[in-house]
């Protein structure tokens, strides 16, 4: 933890965006013209609103190990690897050569295909999670586990953690990103709606808890048993992975399993970003707790949207004895099957694991070792592939921390300062970086130089 007596000069913090914000535009004038020509009928110029930026979005043309290279030519280390799916790297070539070697042989059936038992078989013994079942994005893993839950119990109240994303579909879209005023009381938060167009009936049916609360969870839990409301599920992440990272306080994951297995309530860890980046098992190895359903995405397809759901049998039973009908053209597609096997079988090996934690370490020690020296209000979290400093002079445990303490210029200017010297970020306030498997102590030497200038420039008299 830096000195928490030290305030950035804000003037400085102005300076620097201005000047940093200037240069970038320069450098990426290509990216400028693509936006123009995308913004005819690319709503907005972006697939999604996440790739949004202003004053235009930096396109991307190729991508290699641990590199990207934009339109404009900038060659950068990659870090962002596209919100935490990239942890093999760019262009693997065994999951490129399982993507060709299947191509020819037809990419799409709607049928079955032995890669998918081959999937499911080392999901089962990584997640020591019986059954599966295949989507196409995190958002359709925890839209469909959500559904398996209601069903299972035959309720339809869902709990969340307040702050925490679980895709876009309406039941998860619930008291994300709200505003510090807004967020009340710890021991009733709102059901708040995360952008227009959601239903106010389905926001009532999300109830958010607080992170690293159990007790606060339970009493929230009899509160709506009273009411007759029981939740059908409790779905949260391990550890919060888009405030920078929070992670579980000791015990804590511990206590929500108690509670929900007490009263009779399916928990889901959403591992859409933990997954396969923190561990061969995910969170669910990584902290020893084992949920009744599981959802990946992401990083499962190695590049290719795959998304898959993981259970205990006796909750997946309503899934196998048809009660719920959990369907999908693509699930189970061809290539993405054969791209998840080869990254389990040949890429995200024991050996990968260990790589990403000796990389973890060296750069937490040498972002640490920056915020010590030039006395910087944050600290150094990660936790294998995943990791960020958080600017915060305070330990954040949950959403309210990140917000009461949360440097929106500081973090603007330091994604500002990376891109402009060759380090690809994700753009966003609260996202952290991603290494994969192909990074090396080149690039975490890169990372932590640049950070380095970054305070230098911050705080030099």
């Amino acid at each position: 933890m830096g000195n928490t007596s030290v305030r950035i000069d804000r003037g400085r913090i102005k300076e620097l965006t201005a000047r940093e914000a200037v240069r970038l535009d320069e450098r990426t004038q290509a990216s400028r013209a693509m936006y123009e020509r995308a913004g005819v009928h690319l709503a907005g110029g972006v697939a999604s609103s996440y790739q949004v930026r202003d004053p235009w979005p930096i396109y991307l043309e190729r991508g290699e190990g641990p590199l990207v290279w934009d339109v404009d030519g900038n060659r950068m280390w990659d870090f962002h690897n596209g919100f935490g799916s990239m942890v093999q790297g760019h262009a693997h070539p065994a999951i490129g050569a399982a993507i060709a070697q299947r191509y020819p042989q037809g990419t799409h059936f709607a049928a079955p295909t032995e890669d998918a038992i081959v999937v499911g078989d080392e999901l089962a013994r990584r997640w020591d999670l019986p059954k599966w079942r295949y989507t196409n994005s995190g958002s359709e893993s925890t839209m469909d586990a959500i559904r398996i839950a209601r069903a299972f119990t035959g309720r339809d109240t869902v709990m969340k953690i307040f702050g925490s994303y679980h895709g876009h579909h309406d039941t998860v879209m619930v008291s994300i990103g709200v505003e510090y005023d807004k967020i009340g009381d710890p021991e009733n938060l709102a059901s708040l709606a995360y952008g227009a167009g959601i239903p106010a009936a389905t926001v009532e049916m999300t109830v958010p808890v607080p992170f690293n609360d159990a007790g606060a969870m339970e009493r929230r839990i009899q509160r709506l048993d009273a009411e007759g409301r029981l939740p059908a599920c409790v779905i949260m992440e391990p550890a919060m992975m888009n405030l920078g990272i929070v992670l579980p306080e000791p015990g804590y994951l511990e206590q929500v399993r108690e509670i929900t297995t007490r009263y009779g309530i399916v928990l889901i860890f959403d591992e859409v970003k933990t997954g396969l980046t923190i561990a061969a098992g995910g969170a669910t190895e990584r902290f020893g707790v084992r949920p009744d359903l599981v959802t990946l995405a992401k990083a499962l397809g190695g590049g290719l949207p795959t998304g898959a759901i993981g259970g205990t049998a006796e909750v997946m039973s309503v899934v196998e004895d048809g009660t719920v009908y959990q369907v999908g053209t693509y699930n189970g597609n061809p290539l993405g099957m054969a791209a998840a096997r080869a990254s389990l079988t040949e890429v995200l090996t024991p050996e990968a694991y260990a790589h990403l934690d000796h990389l973890n370490e060296r750069i937490l020690a040498g972002c640490t070792d920056v915020v010590e020296r030039y006395d910087l209000p944050g600290y150094a979290v990660g936790i294998a592939s995943n990791g960020c400093v958080t600017f915060s002079p305070v330990p954040i445990t949950d959403y309210a921390s990140f917000k009461a303490n949360q440097d929106a210029d500081l973090s603007s200017l330091a994604w500002l300062f990376n891109l402009n010297r060759g380090i690809f970020m994700t753009p966003g306030r609260e996202e952290e970086w991603t290494l994969s498997v192909t990074h090396t102590d080149e690039a975490i030497d890169a990372y932590v130089a640049c950070f380095d200038e970054f305070a230098h420039a911050l705080t030099r008299d």
